[in-house]
């Protein structure tokens, strides 16, 4: 038999955000003077209180496998946090924590997925959903938003791709890469529509603490009986809490996808990071007030960079309500030319862009959205300005 790997890694695409951020470290690592736009991680050092609990957890031997879904303690913590946060109960039997919100996601759609069953996309989406789908056996069907409505898409666009082989919806709110909040008016019919329809809801939140505006974030398993036996939320502590690097995330739902997606992950990688789940106990305990700090920073950066963006010919983006991405639309710029090379689509602006300014952004067209480039804000208000100031110039210079 060939020694050939198989067609489902084989048809798996790298993800672009983590490869951009890999070039523009590698390029920093050498010398240059790069300014990245790309990653989703904050650029805060997690909390101290935070690290003093893994410290402890190190020293008092904390540091042994522990139950497959999580302890029990941080269970009943997470439990805690989503009726107190999200309206939402929870036995710890329903909860599975796990190696970060990525894990949650492919456990969730390992444990719902046969092959050949379809996921509605709201797009655009996070990269990283569709690719987890297609490993999953799933078949993505994306359903578009259009700026002019801030990306979102309601149940009237999802019914008309609705079809006998239509297993799941995925929302995220607020969304990465757009930055838009999903209305309570909005998940009523989306929940609507799944309850009616007998579809899986994958609700992922891990940028419920970052809204601004005054708006406020709904989770659509809180708004009835009917809808939370139908969906996973998926939740972490990497965004909020700036704990990128520790791996937290979880899953809630049903007891009986939560005990399947245990039983996959205790064959897969068992347990998270014990001492992580230690520290992650104890962000949930005491860190509203580091969130909200934070969040006041977001909100300034969030400002700024809608402000720089808008100011610079031939780009426009709309103003996120939440996350910490802005969508930059470049469509005006498709067909313009740099030093002789066409620009065409949103990977050959990131890349002439990285190569002319040494500027980091990543291009849409993973997330399904050709005519822009997302921008990261989670990183300083000096980066901002220098960056803008740097686009600008790479589009002063097309021809």
């Amino acid at each position: 038999m060939a020694l050939t790997l198989s067609a489902r890694c084989l048809g798996i695409a790298p993800s672009v955000t983590l490869a951009i951020d890999a070039e523009a470290k590698e390029m920093k690592a050498r010398g240059e003077d790069v300014i990245g736009f790309g990653a989703g991680e904050p650029d805060f050092d997690t909390p101290e209180y935070i690290r003093d609990a893994a410290k402890y957890a190190l020293d008092h031997g904390m540091t042994r496998y522990t139950p497959v879904p999580g302890t029990l303690s941080l269970r009943k913590q997470i439990a805690g946090k989503l009726l107190k946060d999200n309206n939402l109960s929870y036995e710890p039997t329903q909860i599975v924590v796990t190696n970060g919100a990525k894990q949650a996601l492919f456990n969730a759609f390992s444990a719902i997925l046969d092959p050949g069953d379809e996921v509605l996309m709201p797009a655009p989406c996070w990269l990283s959903y569709p690719e987890l789908v297609r490993m999953t056996g799933g078949v993505v069907v994306e359903v578009l938003g259009d700026e002019s409505n801030n990306f979102l898409v309601d149940a009237d666009m999802l019914r008309q791709h609705v079809t006998p082989r239509t297993k799941a919806i995925v929302i995220c709110s607020p969304s990465n890469p757009n930055g838009c909040v999903w209305s309570r008016e909005i998940l009523e019919g989306i929940a609507q529509l799944a309850v009616e329809k007998g579809l899986f809801v994958i609700s992922d939140e891990i940028y419920e603490k970052l809204i601004y505006d005054g708006l406020t974030h709904v989770s659509i398993a809180s708004l009835n009986d009917k809808i939370k036996q139908q969906t996973i939320v998926i939740n972490g502590h990497s965004k909020a809490y700036a704990m990128t690097g520790w791996r937290i995330g979880y899953a809630a739902g049903p007891a009986n996808v939560i005990k399947a997606m245990s039983a996959f992950q205790s064959h897969s990688t068992s347990n998270a990071n014990s001492i992580a789940q230690y520290a992650a106990e104890a962000a949930l305990k005491s860190g509203d007030e580091i969130v909200k700090n934070m969040v006041q920073e977001f909100d300034t950066r969030r400002k700024l960079i809608h402000q720089l963006i808008n100011q610079i010919p031939n780009l426009s983006a709309t103003l996120p309500e939440g996350a910490f991405y802005i969508m930059m639309n470049i469509s005006a710029l498709q067909g313009k030319t740099y030093q002789g090379e066409p620009i065409e689509n949103s990977m050959d602006f990131a890349r002439l862009l990285l190569g002319a300014q040494k500027v980091a952004v990543v291009p849409g067209r993973p997330f399904g959205a050709d005519h822009h480039v997302r921008l990261s804000y989670a990183t300083s208000q000096e980066n901002i300005k220098n960056g803008l100031a740097r686009i600008a110039a790479f589009v002063d210079s097309l021809e």
